[in-house]
C-alpha cells in the first residue's frame, strides 16, 4: 500500500497555490502528478509544469489554450479538470483524483482481462472519449497509462492536453514522436481526427486482453514502419472481441467505426447490463480487490501544516477557477469572547422567577391534592 502514495521528494514543492501537497503519484514528460486535497477534503490530482517548459512562451500559449478547452469537457468517464492557473510561474492544473491504477499499471500487476470485463472498458472509455469530441477535441495520446480504473468505470485522463505534452517530447528536427507505441499511422503523416482515438479505442481493447500492443517493442522507426504496413498482432485475443479490434485498427481512418458505433457494441454485448454496473462489479477480482489501496485517505499526512501555509491574497483566489475568495483576518486579530459573566447571571436571574411559578404551582397543586 505505502507504494501507492510516494512521498514527497526534498525537491518537490510542499504547497501549489491553496493546495498542500501530500504525495507524489507519478511523472512524466510534462511535469509531476501530486496528490492533493480541496479546502472541503475532495481528492485532486494536481499536474505541475517543469520549470523548462514554463519558461517557454510558445509551451505556456498552448498549455493555457489547451487547459481552457479541457475545462468544457464534462462526462461520466472522464477525470475533469476542477481548477488551473496557466500563467503561475509554475503552471499547473488540478484534476478529480481517481481512486485505482492505470490499466497500464493494472494489467502489469494482475495480467490481462476477461472479456466482460474488456468490453466494459471499451464501453466506458469510449464514452469518455465522445464527451471530448463534443468539446471540440481530440484526445491523440489515449494509451493504458492514460486511462484509469475506478470502481464504477474507466475515466479517461489528459485529454485535450495532448498536444502540449507532445511540445515537451520533441526532437531536434521538429519531429513528435509522441507514444510511438500506441499512435495511429495517420499521426506518423502528421495528421489526426476524431477517428485517431477510435485506433486507440481498439489498441486498448487489445491491451486489455492480452497485455501485449497491438504491434509490439522496438525502436520508433520499427513501430511506425510495422504501423503503416503491417497488421494488428492478435496472439493470445479471444475471439468475441476480434471484429470490433480490428475495424477500430483498420489503416484507413474512413474504415473504422464512430465512437458511438464502438460504445453501442460494447454496451450490446454486456447482455443487458449498463456501462455503469455496480461497485467494482466490472473489474477482475484482483484488481477489484486493490482498489482500497488507492483511496485518498491512505495518503501520507501533509509535509505543511494548514496553519503554516502562507496565505494566498484574495484576488488571487477570485481569479482562481472554482474558488471563492475570503479576505485573510487582519494582523492581530482576535476571535470574538464569550459573553461576560455579568451578562449570564442577568440571564439566570431572568429565568429564576418561573422557577418560583413551578415551585409554586407544584405545592399548590400539592395541597390542593392532600
Amino acid at each position: 500500500m505505502a507504494d501507492r502514495f510516494p512521498p514527497l521528494r526534498p525537491e518537490d514543492p510542499q504547497q501549489i497555490a491553496t493546495y498542500a501537497l501530500r504525495a507524489r503519484l507519478g511523472s512524466g514528460g510534462m511535469g509531476n502528478v501530486y496528490l492533493s486535497f480541496s479546502p472541503g477534503g475532495y481528492p485532486l490530482a494536481i499536474k505541475v509544469v517543469q520549470r523548462t517548459f514554463a519558461s517557454d512562451p510558445e509551451f505556456r500559449l498552448r498549455f493555457r489554450r489547451e487547459i481552457a478547452a479541457a475545462q468544457r469537457v464534462q462526462g461520466y468517464y472522464i477525470a475533469p479538470v476542477r481548477d488551473a492557473a496557466p500563467d503561475d510561474e509554475m503552471p499547473w492544473y488540478a484534476t478529480a483524483y481517481i481512486a485505482g491504477p492505470s490499466l497500464q499499471a493494472a494489467v502489469a500487476e494482475h495480467g490481462p482481462f476477461p472479456v466482460f470485463s474488456v468490453y466494459c472498458l471499451l464501453a466506458g472509455a469510449a464514452e469518455g472519449i465522445a464527451a471530448v469530441h463534443a468539446a471540440g477535441l481530440i484526445h491523440r495520446d489515449l494509451k493504458p497509462g492514460n486511462v484509469l480504473l475506478a470502481d464504477d468505470g474507466p475515466r479517461v485522463i489528459d485529454f485535450g492536453l495532448a498536444q502540449a505534452d507532445t511540445f515537451t517530447r520533441l526532437t531536434g528536427t521538429g519531429v513528435a514522436v509522441g507514444t510511438p507505441a500506441y499512435m495511429a499511422p495517420e499521426q506518423v503523416r502528421g495528421t489526426v481526427s476524431e477517428a485517431t482515438d477510435v485506433f486507440a479505442l481498439g489498441h486498448l481493447a487489445l491491451f486489455a486482453a492480452t497485455g501485449h500492443n497491438a504491434f509490439n517493442e522496438g525502436s520508433t522507426d520499427a513501430l511506425f514502419y510495422r504501423l503503416l504496413n503491417d497488421p494488428p498482432d492478435l496472439d493470445g485475443c479471444p475471439g468475441e472481441l476480434r471484429p470490433i479490434i480490428v475495424s477500430c485498427l483498420a489503416k484507413d481512418p474512413a474504415d473504422r467505426p464512430s465512437v458511438g458505433e464502438v460504445a453501442a457494441f460494447a454496451g450490446a454485448e454486456i447482455r443487458g447490463q449498463t456501462t455503469r454496473p455496480a461497485a467494482r462489479a466490472w473489474l477482475p477480482r484482483p484488481v477489484a480487490e486493490s482498489l482500497g489501496d488507492y483511496s485518498a485517505d491512505n495518503a501520507p499526512p501533509s509535509g505543511t501544516p494548514a496553519e503554516r501555509a502562507t496565505p494566498v491574497p484574495s484576488a488571487d483566489l477570485a481569479a482562481a477557477p472554482g474558488h471563492s475568495a475570503a479576505a485573510p483576518a487582519p494582523p492581530g486579530y482576535l476571535a470574538p469572547r464569550r459573553a461576560p459573566h455579568r451578562r449570564r447571571r442577568r440571564a439566570r436571574l431572568r429565568r429564576r422567577p418561573h422557577r418560583r411559578c413551578q415551585r409554586r404551582s407544584g405545592r399548590a397543586g400539592h395541597d390542593a391534592a392532600g
